[in-house]
């Protein structure tokens, strides 16, 4: 279809040259096309030629990845057997814990406790616009419309046009941002993932572990699972580092969430009202449902008058009618129909559902009526909590201003604003839209204790919000100190205050991303797991309830990777039924873009926090870890001192920026976020994330893999490491993301990208710890080839890498351009040229690769 849209728009020539940078890439790969020649091919068009090949390929990963979720959701309909469930799935979790993992009282203790609290975070957003984004959902549509219709059938005809209609449209949209993103953008991208899928979504994933305790009874009695899925977010209310992000965005932010969930609300709730068509005498009212609606009819006379003579007969209906009058009053800030709180909307859905049941309509009761009260439990008025994320230093310096009693600086006037607006949003939406704020690169108490006292000078004590604060560990030291950390804590007087309010509950946020930067991958992998059972340990002797907020990251350089198998490999004791966890810009739209991978996802995380919170599992964590732990610490050693002495190179952040895209990433436009954390251009304030990204665009993946190869070598056993490998989860993890990295690095087009900096004793450096690693890596996991035993995954990226290679080639002839020594005599056309070729190359790449950073 692509080939047909080039064709029309571009003329067979674009095709051609198309097919002829397909033909010699995927020869290359076969040892038949030597890479000079792809060099001179790319090189000989003219610029513009070349932009319309990048877009071409651009477009083709969007295409591919989307063919290839519509044949992961195929699969999953094919494997839906409630009789012989999929693995990673409730079904399959609770059968575990049925029969292997304590039995049905270790269910019910683990069901009633259990939380997966999935924290949305735009940075970075998507590569992709959301026009771009938008058009790919169309596609999906007219995609399933076209494989539901019969092969030859006029449906099918027409959904075959639509498609090339919107092909057509989506070759046409511009892949780049012409302006910047601010935050309120980030906002509503990141809400579309909620209207399209997430809000039908949950209540599918309660009822589906609902069936699996108890398949026979499910929509005929009340549920026996606890709604368990809540919603974070971070876009608009992340500070640090980010200007763009003000108390105005805040409470705006809230304000569109809200506006979303209710409208969500009522179009459920006046779904169900249009279809419970239950008859008074067949089915009556109690006395409960009489009293509610006559107070509704003295209330609002004129209103129910309507409703009773459209619905006669029908008091169920008529409560669920006045339901869906009130929350679109409460929408529009009618304050005299409408709800105080989502816990009077609440309480009308169970007058009803009692009222049903108690009339024997037991599968009225239960059944969609059930959704619209889990969606109301799960998303409140709020439909996500707004976290709020500011540096300690920003305290620090508001602090001094206000003690000093000098006037306070701008910054610190935002500071005070920002704690009065979380005020407002707690009297307007309720405590629970926003109540955690997370301090970064907190040090000590006196970091967490800064934010009672600001917020003592934002307003009087009345007035102040309630304030978890949450400390958020990012460095190996950091890290290393957590526990004194948490000990001075509990001496705070509010935070004793909170702990006795919330049953001792405490949250500690650990960062993967800034970790791995700084010591790199292998030994951030180990201290977060370390800092995990210290924490877990310290909460066990002091009694705190504690849940481990995990700052990971979409790529594997920033702890990403399946969350479900990295649950598995969690420090024994650290999930207690608890997982919180940042899912990041790309992640959003790759996890929650259709309704059947959303679901799947939010199943595997629930399989993996019921099972790693068994005995079972944990025990056997534990064992390995013992056992293995001493080579661990060898090889993190060994890992962690050749990538100090890779990074410690002198000019190394000059060198980096010279071999990949880092300097042109912010034009990307990619989100409101600055890259930077200052002006300065050392490797200490580039963020994780354009560190992470630059290295997946020059097909080197370093961040996911360097230092293993040396660390690995260090040990000198390897049939020790192969044991450890199938018997330690931690281990296991650690190698099988190393592996998923090294699948996606290309080592001749890698070689290409570091001669850019014209320092060839780094370009060896990188390379030889490369070959290392990938030797190793397949000698310990026993593998031929990298990812042998993840067959779908192996096809899917060895398909893609000649198509990357095409885009890699493309942004090398930028690169080049750009950096070489006639980059000066460009002219102003040419330089604008290149600077959109290497753009469009870049969007590619991470289309291809299907990660940013």
């Amino acid at each position: 279809m692509l080939g047909t849209i080039l064709a029309e728009s571009g003329g067979a020539d674009l095709l051609e040259d198309v097919e002829k940078l397909r033909h010699a890439v995927i020869g290359a790969r076969e040892g038949t096309v030597e890479g000079e020649e792809i060099t001179r091919l790319v090189g000989a068009w003219p610029l513009e030629r070349a932009k319309q090949v990048a877009r071409a390929f651009t477009v083709y990963f969007h295409l591919a990845n989307l063919a290839e979720e519509h044949q992961r959701m195929r699969a999953l309909r094919e494997r839906d057997d409630a009789a012989n469930p999929p693995s990673e799935s409730l079904a399959a979790a609770v059968r575990a814990v049925r029969e292997e993992g304590g039995g049905e009282e270790t269910l019910e203790n683990l069901l009633e406790g259990m939380e997966f609290h999935p924290v949305f975070t735009a940075h970075p957003t998507e590569a992709r616009r959301r026009a771009v984004s938008t058009s790919i959902l169309r596609i999906s549509a007219q995609l399933e419309a076209w494989h539901d219709a019969h092969e030859g059938s006029s449906a099918a005809a027409e959904a075959h046009r639509r498609l090339l209609e919107e092909v057509d449209l989506l070759w046409r949209t511009s892949q780049l941002r012409y302006t910047k993103l601010d935050p309120l953008d980030e906002v509503r991208t990141a809400l579309a993932a909620f209207d399209e899928t997430i809000f039908s979504v949950v209540p599918q994933v309660y009822r589906s572990l609902d069936a699996a305790v108890d398949p026979e009874g499910t929509g005929t009695r009340p549920p026996r699972v606890l709604p368990f899925v809540r919603y974070g977010s971070w876009i608009g209310g992340d500070r640090d580092g980010n200007p763009f992000v003000t108390h105005e965005v805040t409470r705006e932010a809230m304000t569109i969430q809200s506006e979303h969930v209710l409208r969500g609300l009522e179009s459920a709730c006046d779904r169900v009202a249009r279809t419970l068509t239950a008859y008074s005498n067949l089915t009556p009212a109690d006395k409960a449902l009489h009293e509610a609606i006559a107070t509704a009819k003295a209330g609002h006379p004129g209103l129910m008058a309507e409703i009773g003579s459209r619905s006669p007969n029908e008091p169920h209906r008529q409560l669920l009618m006045l339901a869906t009058a009130r929350l679109r009053a409460t929408r529009e800030r009618d304050a005299d129909l409408a709800y105080p709180d989502v816990d009077a909307f609440l309480a009308d859905l169970r007058t009803v559902q009692n009222s049903l049941a108690e009339a024997g309509a037991v599968r009225q009761a239960y059944g969609q009526l059930q959704h619209l009260v889990w969606q109301a439990e799960t998303f409140g008025f709020h439909l996500a909590e707004l976290e709020i994320r500011q540096h300690s230093e920003v305290h620090a310096a508001a602090l001094a201003e206000l003690r000093a009693g000098e006037r306070p600086s701008e910054r610190t006037e935002e500071v005070l604003a920002t704690i009065r607006v979380i005020s407002w949003i707690q009297e307007r939406f309720g405590v629970d839209a926003c109540r955690r704020y997370i301090v970064s690169f907190t040090r000590s108490a006196e970091d967490i204790s800064a934010v009672h006292e600001l917020a003592s000078y934002a307003l009087p004590e009345d007035r102040r919000p309630v304030l978890d604060v949450i400390p958020l560990f990012e460095t190996g030291a950091d890290l290393e100190a957590s526990p004194h950390v948490l000990g001075g804590m509990l001496d705070l007087p509010q935070v004793q205050r909170r702990l006795e309010e919330t049953g001792h509950r405490l949250e500690v946020m650990l960062g993967y991303s800034d970790s791995a930067k700084d010591v790199g991958p292998v030994s951030a992998t180990l201290r977060l797991y370390d800092a995990q059972a210290r924490l877990s340990e310290w909460a066990r002797g002091n009694g705190i309830r504690l849940t481990l907020f995990h700052g990971r990251g979409g790529s594997l350089g920033r702890g990403g990777g399946p969350a479900s198998r990295a649950l598995l490999a969690q420090a024994p004791g650290s999930v207690d039924g608890r997982f919180k966890v940042t899912e990041q810009g790309e992640v959003i739209f790759a996890r929650y873009g259709q309704d059947a991978i959303a679901r799947r996802h939010i199943e595997q995380v629930g399989h993996a926090v019921l099972l790693a919170s068994t005995d079972r599992v944990q025990e056997r964590e534990r064992s390995a870890e013992q056992e293995f732990r001493p080579y661990a610490d060898t090889i993190a050693a060994a890992a962690q001192e050749t990538y100090l002495d890779l990074i410690g190179t002198e000019d190394f952040a000059v060198w980096f920026s010279q071999v990949s895209p880092l300097e042109e990433l912010g034009e990307l436009r990619l989100g409101s976020r600055p890259s930077r954390r200052s002006a300065a251009k050392g490797l200490d304030d580039l963020r994780a994330i354009p560190w992470v990204f630059a290295w997946t665009q020059t097909r080197v993946n370093l961040p996911g893999w360097f230092g293993l190869g040396t660390g690995l070598a260090a040990v000198q056993d390897v049939s020790l490491l192969q044991r450890a490998y199938r018997e330690w989860p931690m281990f296991a993890s650690l190698l099988d993301n190393a592996e998923m990295s090294l699948a996606k690095t290309d080592r001749t087009v890698a070689e290409r990208y570091l001669a850019l900096g014209g320092r060839p004793e780094l370009t060896e450096k990188v390379l030889a710890e490369y070959d290392l690693t990938r030797d190793l890596v397949l000698r310990v996991t026993g593998h031929g080839r990298l990812l042998e035993n993840r067959a779908v995954l192996s096809r899917a990226v060895d398909l893609r890498n000649p198509y990357v290679d095409a885009l890699s080639h493309l942004q090398l002839r930028a690169l080049e351009a750009l950096r070489g020594e006639e980059a000066d005599s460009l002219s102003e056309q040419d330089q604008q040229h290149l600077e959109r070729l290497l753009l469009l190359s870049v969007n590619g790449v991470a289309a291809g690769l299907q990660n940013t950073g």
